[in-house]
This record gives structure tokens, sequence and C-alpha cells, in this order.
């Protein structure tokens, strides 16, 4: 069989995406924690204005000029920050308000297909048949993974999940895209996006959610998640899809699913049953062969 593993930028790459994703697993339970006291949106908001306020002035200090020279791109880049940040990021935190960490976890695990349609539409970009044999393994696992019945309380956070996994999808989609077409450096892009989508959450948690005053605790969180779960981790993730397709990191994201259910049972008290175990295998196989399989020089 084939692999990308020989190849040394690629594999460089693809340990970024998994630092990453080890990252934004603490997130889900460092923000369920945040969550007991503060308001979602409110808590998505301060934390991606803070990020993307260290990330703007990393940026310009290395440009020493316009972040952005093709005033075309704006719009695109609004779109990119919106759905990246506004969307993704924003429901879901509102989501893991009303959701256990695993089930959110579960249900963003359908990502990948997404990102997978999207890629092929946008992109060109088209897996193989043993890859999508992979990501049928992946689903599958997922599903196994969390297999209770859902009740209509829990129909507003499934629902904000599913819309946050679809901002993410248009995020990795149109990211690719620009970094692809080396348009745009990964510090500048990153930092524009996130402005943007930060400023409309900002704009968001003023007008949803009610003022609060925040202890040493909440800000220590908050101030966490900004540096290293956001401002470098996303660095690094954009980093990454210069190199790796975006259907195929989007899958190693779902290794998220192991790790949040080892940590989520670990730190939150949430139940992690042998048939969970034996899906969290199922996901590591699938994303193994997702990453592995590429197509004969």
């Amino acid at each position: 069989m084939a692999t990308r593993l020989g190849d040394g930028v690629y594999l460089r790459a693809l340990l970024e995406g998994l630092l990453v994703t080890f990252l934004w697993s603490t997130s889900y339970v460092l923000m369920k924690i945040g969550l007991r006291t503060l308001p979602p949106l409110t808590l998505a908001a301060y934390r991606y204005v803070i990020a993307s306020a260290v990330l703007m002035m990393v940026a310009l200090s290395r440009d020493r000029g316009l972040l952005v020279k093709d005033k075309e791109s704006l719009p695109k880049l609004l779109v990119l920050g919106i759905s990246g940040y506004s969307v993704a990021q924003g429901l879901q935190c509102v989501a893991l308000f009303y959701l256990p960490a695993v089930t959110v976890t579960f249900l963003l695990n359908f990502t990948p297909v997404m990102v997978l349609l999207l890629g092929v539409v946008f992109l060109r970009e088209f897996p193989l048949p043993l890859q999508l044999a992979g990501m049928a393994l992946v689903l599958l696992g997922a599903y196994l993974f969390f297999l209770a019945p859902v009740s209509g309380a829990e129909l507003t956070g499934i629902m904000v999940t599913l819309l946050s996994g679809l901002g993410w999808a248009v995020y990795m989609t149109l990211s690719r895209q620009f970094l692809r077409g080396e348009r745009f450096r990964t510090l500048n892009l990153t930092a524009l996006t996130m402005f943007f989508g930060s400023v409309v959450l900002l704009f968001s948690a003023l007008i949803v959610d009610r003022p609060v005053q925040m202890s040493l605790s909440e800000w220590a969180i908050i101030l966490w998640l900004s540096l290293v779960n956001t401002a470098l981790a996303f660095v690094l993730w954009n980093h990454a899809l210069e190199t790796v397709r975006a259907f195929e990191l989007s899958v190693l994201q779902n290794t998220m699913l192991i790790q949040i259910g080892v940590l989520a049972w670990s730190f939150l008290g949430e139940e992690l049953t042998s048939m969970k175990l034996i899906a969290m295998v199922m996901v590591f196989i699938g994303v193994l062969i997702v990453q592995t399989v590429k197509k004969p020089q």
C-alpha cells in the first residue's frame, strides 16, 4: 500500500494537526467548567477576541504593512471568519451548554462528510475508495460511541451542533482553497478571519447574554483557551492545511472523539463504556486508513 507517511513534510503537518486536536480536546473540558458560571456566547467571544488581538499584533509586526493587499478578497475572508469562528466555534460553545461533551463530539464526527462533499465541488479533491471506506468506519464508530436515544430536550443542542459542524466544513474548504493558491500567509489568514469572526461573536454576546463579573479562575480559563488552544492552535492547524487535504485533516480531527471521551471521563465524570471503547478503536483505524493511503505515482 502506498503511504504518505514517508513524506517528511506531510508527516510534520500531520503531527501538527494531531497536536491541535489534543489542545482542542482539552478545550471541551475547560469550556464545560467555564460554562458552569459563564454564558456560552460570552465565553466564546472573550476567547476569540483576545486570541485574534494577539494574532493581529504578531501578524502586523511581521508584515509591517497591510495584511490584505487584495481588497477583493475581503468578502471571502469575512465569510471565512463568520463560518469558522462565529458559527462553528460560537455555536459549539452553545451546544456544550446543552449537551455533554461526548455527545457534541459524536455529532461533529459527521463534519468530514460535509468537508468531503464541499472539497469535491470547490477543490476538485477526490478521495480514493479505500479512503471512503475509512471514513465509513469512522462514522460507524462514532455512531456506536453514542447509542442512547435522543430526548426532545436535547433537540436544540443537536441542531446547534450540526450547524456548528456545517460552519466548520465551510471554513475548512475555503481555507484550503486560499492556502493552496498561496494567496495569503498562514498567520495573516488566521488573524484576519479570527478577527472578523470574533467581532460578530462579541456583538452577539452583548445582545444575547447577561453581563457577568468573572473570577480569577474564569479569567485563567479564558486566557489559556485564547492564547494556547486558539491563537497557537489555529496557526498550526492552518499551517497543516497547506500540506494535508481538507477532508483528510478533518477526519484526523475525529480522533478528538477518543481524546474527549477519555478527558470527559477523567475530569467531568461522563460515562465511558466498553462499547464506547470499541468505537474509539474503530475511529482510530478509520482515521489511519484515510491518512496513509494515496494515489499511486
